[in-house]
């Protein structure tokens, strides 16, 4: 009946819209986990690969029959079981037929299936032919023998097994991927004889913990040979918990010189690989790197050659590298999410998916026995009716040829039941001749044992754990194989720093006066001679490397760096600095500087104020620079002088009346930021009006000389003459010559 508070409409019920909307969804989400995506714990298979399968094995493609079209199998499967479309059935049948996907492959191809470069580069099903492999007798050989229940197809026409009574826990060996509404699962494909194994231990020592099964099942078996390096403690987390990752790494061998790749991760394509190393050449990030080729040939799925520049390049280096910015090394997740016995998913460990598929092939083997039990005993039923005619033949042909209904007289006569009477009454005439005493009572004696045989199995449960286990051991001695997947304990590959990855090689650094920036190649450039834009000159260069940092000091004491190689050529006018760097209002860049980050520097205010300071310290991560100097107010920032030695070195100081004082390095602080010391004495009258103030600096070494240049003259002070201007820091220093007093600028030797 109808509710009547939901009134009908022409004979229809009405609801709600987001009611129906909500058992729609609802209805799909869970065709989509149970009929779809996810595996069946006991067979490991999903509705689709099951139905291929099985289709399969109706049309008698078993291991040793001729192949036929693939096409044939698609139409027989979707058809018959599987009412979807032809091309997924058909990828789904290919999968199956990829050593390079499936660890122990269900089908056996002929033709275009697909290579490990592209997996869907297979052939159309019109053109490629398909059987059975040996290994799917493990999902098929108890099929007929009453194990599975039996359900109708989608039109009811036919029926079809609900699983298949696989005698090893396919769902391991060779794992499973699917996307359903809400959920997913990744399990991993393993190793047969280690399944096998644990399977064995957990039979024998049910209080086996997954650590315990662990040593038998060390982890992941991938179709590769590329390693597993994931540790030991991170796979026995993610067993115990049913979700976690996995991590492969591609293997190399050394040939000479060059680099071979021999194995790729799961899933990983050659092609791929080069693709990304290629790019890597091409933007100049592998310096290190000569060439690469690809000779993957049939004999080997895997080849791809890496030609080194020199024998001087750190191979493992360089490999580590590739590892960590390509796929050389990637990370497989795994989530063990099945439908299990209750018709349920849920995330299982592996202890609980063992102990559960145990459960399900120890109800498949008694199910196997009993249905074995009823025909033993059928037989020896319909044996004892043939043994009583055989004893009474001429009665019972006296019998079937007078009466008009014999077959209830001879169950009366000789107490018969209606099948042994039925089955008497269907053996042929020239079968009698036949029909000897002891043949039957032979055949009564080895089928009584047998069905002693059985029942004793049955009814105990020692026994049929031993036949399982003897079961589980045939099929490893017969399919078991080697781990392809080694397991070898790394720790996960570090790509190198930007500058390890850049050539070293001599770069000149120029700013123009308009702040344009940019690097010409080599040490022998001459700044000045540059061409410039209009109104625009030299204001500073710097010679360094191209995989050092070139620093920039403003006026406000701010430090800014860049990558050196990352600066446009000298062959143009550059770039603006300002696209690169955040500067304060009004501040401008007064200095440029390169050098190794231990490299010491002067730095100076023109109050007289300074500190060295390492060159790491004008190195900055972000556009708008660090504080580094920190001047007085109305104290411009001199240019930083390099320091050849902090311990020798001398400081030579110029003020703008012509006082010189030099006196020894070692008694400035050095810092990392900050105003620091006095450098020399200036009458704070002078200092506060402009009147005089610091106008050069430099660092002399020791036994070294400077040049100043005064005007159109210049003077050259050796070591010796110097010694005529030492005085302690922060002392007044000596006047110059009288000539020599205005000092536009100062160059050390």
């Amino acid at each position: 009946m109808t509710d009547p508070a939901r009134p009908t409409f022409h004979g229809f019920e009405q609801i709600p819209l987001h009611e129906y909307a909500e058992r729609a969804y609802l209805d799909y989400s869970m065709y989509v986990v149970l009929d779809r995506a996810l595996p069946f714990l006991g067979d490991g298979l999903k509705p689709v690969q099951r139905r291929i399968i099985y289709a399969m094995s109706e049309l008698g493609l078993n291991a040793g029959a001729k192949p036929k079209k693939s096409a044939r199998t698609v139409g027989d499967v979707i058809g018959k079981f599987h009412p979807h479309g032809d091309s997924a059935c058909y990828e789904a049948l290919v999968l199956m037929a990829q050593p390079f996907s499936y660890r122990y492959p269900l089908i056996e191809g002929q033709g275009n299936f697909g290579s490990p470069d592209d997996p869907k580069s297979f052939a159309a099903m019109r053109y490629t032919e398909s059987k059975l492999t040996p290994i799917a007798e493990v999902l098929l050989g108890e099929l007929g023998q009453g194990t599975v229940e039996w359900t109708p197809n989608f039109d009811g026409t036919l029926e079809e097994p609900t699983w298949l009574p696989s005698r090893l826990p396919h769902l391991l060996l060779n794992g499973t991927t699917g996307i359903a509404v809400g959920m997913a699962t990744d399990v991993p494909p393993h190793n047969l004889n280690e399944v096998v194994s644990a399977c064995v231990r957990l039979l024998d020592d049910p209080e086996a913990t997954t650590r315990d099964l662990c040593e038998h099942i060390r982890g992941p078996d991938y179709p590769t040979s590329a390693e597993i390096i994931t540790p030991a403690a991170d796979i026995l987390a993610m067993y115990e918990s049913g979700n976690g990752s996995v991590r492969a790494r591609a293997t190399y061998i050394k040939e000479g010189q060059n680099i071979v790749i021999t194995a790729l991760p799961y899933q990983v394509s050659p092609s791929k690989i080069m693709e990304q190393i290629a790019a890597q050449l091409r933007a100049k990030k592998l310096p290190w790197l000569e060439d690469l080729r690809d000779e993957s040939d049939h004999e080997n799925p895997v080849r791809l050659v890496l030609v080194p520049r020199s024998n001087r390049v750190d191979i493992d280096g360089l490999m580590g590298h590739l590892m960590a910015t390509t796929d050389l090394e990637k990370s497989f997740r795994i989530n063990l999410n099945i439908i299990g016995l209750d018709g349920r998913p849920r995330v299982r460990g592996l202890r609980a998916i063992l102990g559960e598929w145990l459960q399900f092939r120890s109800n498949t083997l008694k199910r196997r026995l009993k249905h074995r039990l009823d025909k033993v005993e059928r037989r020896l039923h319909l044996l004892d009716g043939l043994l009583v005619e055989f004893l009474n033949l001429d009665e019972v042909i006296r019998i079937i040829r007078s009466e008009d209904e014999p077959k209830p007289v001879l169950m009366a006569r000789f107490n018969l039941s209606e099948d042994q009477a039925d089955y008497i009454l269907d053996t042929k005439l020239k079968q009698l001749a036949r029909l000897e005493e002891m043949k039957i009572r032979g055949e009564q004696d080895e089928l009584a044992k047998e069905r002693e045989k059985l029942i004793g199995i049955l009814d105990s449960s020692a026994k049929l754990k031993k036949l399982l286990k003897d079961e589980l051991l045939a099929d490893a001695k017969k399919f078991g194989d080697a781990r392809r997947s080694p397991l070898v304990a790394r720790s996960a590959a570090q790509a190198m720093d930007e500058t390890e990855l850049v050539p070293s090689e001599p770069v000149t650094i120029v700013l123009s006066q308009k702040g344009w920036i940019r690097a010409a190649k080599g040490h022998d450039v001459d700044a000045s001679t540059l061409s410039y834009r209009d109104g625009d000159a030299l204001l500073s260069f710097a010679r360094g490397r191209s995989n050092q940092q070139a620093a920039f000091l403003d006026s406000t004491g701010r430090a800014y760096s860049t990558a050196a190689h990352t600066l446009p050529s000298a062959r143009g006018n550059g770039e603006p600095l300002t696209g690169r760097f955040t500067l304060p209002s009004g501040a401008s860049v007064v200095a440029t500087l390169a050098g190794e980050n231990n490299q010491r520097f002067l730095l100076a205010s023109s109050f007289g104020y300074g500190f060295v300071t390492a060159f790491e310290n004008f190195v900055g991560r972000n556009k708008a620079g660090k504080a580094l100097f920190n001047p007085d107010t109305g104290a411009s920032v001199l240019p930083p002088v390099p320091v050849a030695n902090a311990a020798t070195d001398w400081v030579v100081v110029i003020t703008s009346a012509g006082h010189l004082l030099a006196f020894p390095m070692k008694d400035l602080p050095e810092l990392d930021k900050g105003k620091g010391n006095k450098l020399i004495q200036i009458p704070p009258a002078k200092l506060k009006s402009g009147e005089e103030t610091v106008v050069a600096i430099s660092a002399v070494r020791q036994g070294g000389e400077v040049t100043l240049f005064c005007g159109a003259r210049k003077i050259t002070l050796s070591w010796r003459d110097l010694q005529a201007y030492e005085g302690a820091r922060a002392a007044r220093g000596n006047l110059l010559p009288r000539g020599f007093q205005k000092v536009d600028r100062i160059e050390s030797a």
